[in-house]
């Protein structure tokens, strides 16, 4: 895509979300007519996915020749996502005891017990387990990334051994790649429209805007608190790549593209394509996109490990229930943990708080405390989830340049 292109499409996506917040509001629960049109636009990028994972990786790992390095790399890339979230877990238990937004927060019961349903509580096994699938092509279907993407690196791994025979393989990988990043870029065309449909609906389905702006301001502190941890978590990652990596105004303009995109999906397994594509063209090292950006998108959620500290003690203080530093500290470790088995998907991190919850105690019908204005902080925890991913590839590329 041209520059040219790129920043009209820019321009195109925000003022699809600007309409789309005027319209859902002004029109409420009649813009729920036309999300069928953004849902057909976020399977369109979900079509995507899959082939474009697994030869994004293949390519990627077979590009390093030596396959040696791919435990420096695998290694480096793994502890970046660790180390970032952990950080973000510990910015939003510091925001959320300073605010103390759920303090003098009145329950009320309806609210606290509708919705809450989530099935039975994960268990932290289920993060490892999670690796491996019996049935690829059943995970495939699912869009359950983590156990693809391992495959891929052992088929990367054990292809780039076998010299010439594998050669042709690893070519038609490279040309499948090129394949799909030309469809995403054929379907970035549509997403204006797609994006403002998505948009327009969700605020229409949460009763228009004056219905949802008295759900803001029933629990306008708990908003304020993490959309706060999610701005000084968004600066302190820009700080630290123009410490490590440069450019950080180029970068985030760079990716202003995949950052809207996030906001308007919600789904940062969705937005993959559209970030690839992104750091392509702001020149980050091709072996870095290919095999850290899927790796990103599927265990580093920044933003959603943020959201989670801040709610599970939002509910906490709600029900008037003291958390020690010990409690707190089982939080942060578990908050790291669910984030990094979170799915991509729009809302996951409503399923994997209810393992937080039950780590210390908590009652799991105070997830329904969050429900109406969940669907609004998913979609900037999402672009912090995104922004963490960009970063991470950017930073990697140039440990890959020393390494080299």
């Amino acid at each position: 895509m041209s520059v040219k292109s790129a920043n009209n499409l820019i321009w195109g996506i925000l003022a699809a979300v600007i309409l789309a917040l005027f319209f859902g509001t002004w029109l409420g629960t009649s813009m729920t007519k036309v999300e069928w049109i953004g849902t057909l636009f976020l399977n369109a990028l979900k079509m995507t996915i899959i082939p474009l994972i697994v030869s994004a990786v293949i390519c990627g790992v077979c590009s390093l020749g030596d396959v040696r390095k791919l435990g420096k790399i695998g290694g480096v890339t793994i502890g970046y996502y660790l180390t970032t979230t952990a950080v973000a877990v510990f910015v939003g238990l510091m925001v959320v005891n300073i605010i103390q937004p759920g303090e003098q927060f009145s329950i009320s019961e309806e609210v606290a017990t509708r919705g809450t349903d989530h099935g039975e509580a994960p268990k932290l096994t289920d993060i490892p387990l999670s690796m491996i699938a019996p049935n690829l092509i059943e995970a495939a279907a699912q869009t359950k990334l983590l156990p693809i993407i391992v495959f891929s690196l052992l088929f990367a791994a054990a292809l780039s051994t076998t010299g010439q025979k594998g050669k042709p393989l690893i070519e038609f990988f490279d040309g499948l790649n090129e394949t799909m990043m030309k469809i995403v870029s054929w379907l970035m065309i549509f997403a204006p429209i797609g994006i403002f449909c998505l948009v327009s609906a969700r605020l229409g389905a949460a009763g228009g805007g004056e219905a949802f702006w008295l759900e803001i301001m029933a629990i306008g502190k708990y908003v304020f608190a993490v959309l706060l941890g999610l701005l000084i978590h968004f600066f302190l990652l820009f700080v630290f790549l123009a410490l490590v990596a440069g450019g950080g105004l180029k970068h985030f303009l760079s990716v202003s593209r995949a950052l809207l995109t996030a906001f308007g999906t919600a789904s940062s397994s969705a937005t993959l394509p559209i970030t690839m594509d992104c750091l392509k063209e702001a020149g980050v090292e091709d072996r870095s996109i290919k095999f850290v950006l899927p790796l990103g998108a599927t265990i580093n959620m920044d933003g959603t490990a943020l959201y989670e500290a801040v709610a599970v003690m939002f509910i906490a203080q709600a029900y008037g229930i003291e958390m020690s530093a010990i409690e707190q500290g089982i939080i942060f470790i578990t908050a790291t943990l669910a984030a990094i088995g979170a799915a991509g998907i729009p809302q996951a991190g409503l399923v994997t708080m209810v393992l937080v919850l039950t780590a210390v105690n908590l009652p799991l019908e105070g997830i329904g405390l969050l429900l109406a204005v969940d669907w609004f902080l998913d979609r900037f925890r999402t672009a912090i989830n995104v922004w963490g991913d960009s970063i991470g590839a950017s930073v990697i590329s140039r440990f890959w340049k020393n390494l080299n």
